[in-house]
């Protein structure tokens, strides 16, 4: 069999479990080669962090990507995490044309905002762009904020229902993308999932685990990632979402029952067993 290969686009914290530190392992997990392209370099992330380093890449991007294009490249997926300017999102486009191929799986996780609230280096032009970006994929994967950004909606906090969700997934559909997997869903208190849709059968499903006091940093980046390893173990897309939601979970239990300090990301790596386990 051979084996399947993922370039993953997105910045390397050095310190601090998100980005590139948690897609290298856990989609390596899953018996993917994993190649990667760093959009740049920080000392730490920027959640809980203060005085930390940033070298900016985007001028690397084209050149690693003019040499990547000697090399006939085989790509399974493409795979985009936190981006961190209009210009970057331009070359990752360019990136997709480059090296997609029919059977080529394009996500991206259009990580911007949360909590109703964009991060402080991004502005509404950016999230406008991310939506450009999102049109190109063939799944996204979105939290509520992000969704509600691309689409000019009004943060609707705690209060929707089911048919607002509904409604969300539909739209971003029409964006471009065949599937998406709505994260940070509830409908009632206690519990937390995901909400997923695929425009070509028109299912909706819905994944929920209890919900763990406190706010855990990388968890997003963890939860793409671990989705993305399983689609391309070939589980369909609401497996592949309850898989995901699993382990991620089960990390953030850990870290939450050990009482660690949270800026430095969540405890991934002891459930990494659960994680292929669920795989197999």
């Amino acid at each position: 069999m051979i084996q399947k290969r993922v370039i993953t686009i997105q910045d390397i914290s050095c310190i601090g479990r998100c980005s590139l530190t948690v897609a290298l392992p856990i989609i390596s997990a899953a018996g993917i080669e994993t190649s990667i392209l760093p959009t740049a370099i920080l000392s730490t992330h920027t959640g809980g962090f203060t005085g930390y380093t940033f070298r900016d890449l985007t001028d690397d991007i084209k050149p690693i990507s003019e040499h990547w294009k000697t090399l006939d490249l085989r790509v399974d997926a493409l795979y985009t995490g936190y981006l961190g300017s209009r210009e970057q999102l331009e070359l990752v486009e360019q990136l997709f044309r480059d090296f997609r191929a029919d059977a080529t799986l394009v996500l991206v996780d259009p990580a911007m905002g949360d909590q109703g609230k964009l991060y402080p280096a991004f502005d509404l032009g950016f999230a406008l762009g991310m939506r450009d970006l999102c049109a190109a994929a063939d799944i996204v994967v979105p939290n509520i904020t992000e969704a509600t950004f691309m689409l000019e909606r009004p943060y609707p906090g705690s209060d929707y229902d089911q048919p607002y969700i509904e409604d969300l997934l539909r739209q971003l559909a029409e964006l471009g993308p065949t599937q998406v997997v709505l994260t940070g869903v509830s409908f009632e208190p206690g519990t937390l999932g995901i909400a997923a849709y695929d425009k070509q059968t028109s299912r909706f499903d819905y994944y929920f685990r209890e919900q763990i006091e406190g706010y855990y940093h990388g968890t997003g980046d963890i939860y793409s990632s671990a989705l993305l390893g399983a689609l391309l173990n070939d589980k369909p897309l609401i497996e592949a979402a309850s898989i995901a939601v699993d382990f991620t979970v089960a990390a953030i239990r850990r870290t939450y029952d050990a009482n660690t300090d949270r800026k430095f990301g969540v405890d991934f790596e002891h459930e990494l067993p659960l994680y292929i386990k669920l795989l197999s």
